[in-house]
């Protein structure tokens, strides 16, 4: 049985070009052959700024969008955050829905695939990193960054360059090792 991955485009901006790299992940995750890839836009989950009564630790949700969201995430076995940065951060709707959850994002791994101006993204993810890390989540050293996402778009579709397919295989063969080693610890847990 295939590991479930999930690739979710982390910006809920309206106009976002996050879909359009999103879509490309997916592709490369989908011909990788590894997973069951499913892709996710973190803007339909509909999630406002956290509301749980309750410390997410003990899993009594009160809303139906959170019950929702942990459902899709404790499906899950590893992650593709299609991430954008602002402000040199993440965006503050993918720091909001990590905070939703705790025990469903326990002992997975996680990739990014970023994008921006000159950084590419790489400073959101580098304090991502240190995020997932609290969620006691396995961060891949492997990623994939898009620079001047701007000029890559074309028709509104990612035209990424070989390089960047075969960057994101190689992530993709690390989070697929770790898909199939931690769910012995999420058993144990």
């Amino acid at each position: 049985m295939k590991p479930v991955l999930q690739t979710i485009v982390c910006s809920t901006r309206p106009g976002r070009v996050g879909s359009a790299v999103g879509r490309w992940a997916h592709g490369v995750a989908q011909a990788h052959g590894g997973f069951d890839a499913q892709l996710l836009e973190l803007a339909d989950f509909g999630l406002p700024v956290f509301d749980e009564p309750e410390h997410p630790r003990t899993g009594r949700y009160q809303h139906e969008h959170t019950r929702r969201w942990s459902r899709s995430v404790a499906a899950a076995d590893a992650f593709v955050f299609v991430m954008p940065e602002y402000n040199y951060a993440p965006p503050s709707a993918w720091l909001n829905a990590m905070t939703f959850l705790v025990n469903e994002w326990q002992y997975k791994p996680a990739g990014f695939v970023s994008y921006g101006g000159a950084g590419g993204g790489v400073r959101a993810v580098q304090l991502a990193r240190q995020v997932l890390t609290t969620f006691k989540m396995v961060p891949m050293l492997e990623a994939v960054a898009f620079p001047g996402i701007a000029q890559q778009l074309k028709d509104g579709e990612l035209a990424a360059s070989a390089d960047a397919a075969t960057a994101c295989h190689g992530m993709l063969a690390e989070l697929e090792r770790w898909a199939r080693v931690l769910p012995e610890l999420r058993l144990a847990a």
